[in-house]
């Protein structure tokens, strides 16, 4: 893992414990020498994590679209910010630059990239690892949600398993680093009898 990719929000929430988090997972990625890739803003946990990676002598690599530099509020302290035209030029370049994703607490845009990886792995156009830090549970009914889809006959245990989560930036670090994508081609099994 030499670079990994944090969906986070660009707020802070209510919890300090999230806050905590940011910081925990920036200083874990810098002691380890691996590059956060982030959506480039300087406010809300976006800000802090890089922040964290910065001050703690990491890389930090932002990606944010044209018409959200002044509204997003851009970090102009990276290593390097790419500017791009479009939210869906944002995605596919973090995407890219990863080498896997992990999600901290934020709203729909963190759901919604981290649900796009996700897919993305379940259809095989990428083999990185996809993870969630559960800090204070906060993706808990996200978890819940997976096994309800896994009950209901619409995701297989394979499925389950491109997902990881901890409640430990360490712990997620090292099963990140270790993870290895079901490619046996039983991502799709379950359609077969379906056809």
């Amino acid at each position: 893992m030499k670079k990994i990719c944090v969906f986070c929000g660009s707020a802070q929430g209510n919890n300090p414990a999230y806050k905590q988090a940011a910081i925990a997972l920036g200083q874990v990625l810098s002691e380890n020498g691996v590059a956060l890739v982030y959506g480039g803003a300087r406010i809300g946990l976006m800000g802090v994590i890089a922040d964290t990676v910065m001050q703690n002598g990491g890389e930090v690599i932002g990606v944010i679209p044209k018409d959200l530099v002044d509204r997003e509020v851009a970090h102009h302290g990276l290593t390097k910010l790419h500017v791009v035209a479009s939210m869906h030029e944002r995605k596919a370049l973090m995407a890219e630059l990863a080498d896997g994703f992990v999600a901290l607490p934020g709203g729909f845009g963190t759901w919604e990239e981290i649900i796009e990886v996700l897919t993305w792995a379940q259809l095989g156009l990428h083999q990185k690892p996809c993870a969630l830090l559960n800090t204070a549970d906060y993706y808990q009914p996200l978890l819940n949600m997976v096994d309800h889809g896994l009950a209901e006959g619409f995701l297989t245990q394979i499925h389950k398993k491109l997902l990881l989560s901890s409640k430990d930036p360490g712990d997620l670090l090292r099963q990140m680093s270790a993870y290895k994508c079901p490619s046996d081609g039983s991502l799709f099994a379950h359609l077969k009898d379906k056809i």
